[in-house]
């Protein structure tokens, strides 16, 4: 059975860093073959939308759009809804393939059978 990843990351700018750790996990996870669902609240729901990613810029780090199109294509990406809201974001305002969905489902994946949750 593939281990599933559920990754959260509640940081943007202002916590650079961390930030980029939880993309970089949830996108060597998924190019390792894991199930990854990347779930983006508080300030890195930002980085759902088109541009915001590729604005990110860290020394001797992956660049930030980079690491989320590699999620993309193998795994999931989910802005929290109350994050959403808070923002004013709808899922036109995200790039494609972002969804928006809410606790009761990050729950239901952190709790699915083999998975690891983890939170940067």
């Amino acid at each position: 059975m593939t281990r599933t990843m559920v990754i959260k990351v509640t940081a943007g700018d202002e916590a650079p860093e961390r930030c980029n750790q939880g993309f970089t996990v949830a996108a060597a996870a998924a190019a390792a073959g894991a199930r990854v669902s990347l779930w983006l609240t508080g300030e890195a729901a930002w980085f759902a939308v088109p541009g915001r990613a590729e604005a990110f810029d860290l020394p001797h780090a992956a660049p930030l759009a980079d690491l989320l199109e590699g999620v993309l294509a193998a795994g999931t990406v989910t802005v929290c809804t109350q994050c959403a809201a808070r923002r004013g974001l709808a899922e036109d305002d995200l790039r494609p393939g972002v969804r928006i969905a809410g606790a009761p489902t990050f729950v239901e994946e952190a709790l699915a059978e083999g998975a690891q949750a983890l939170v940067y």
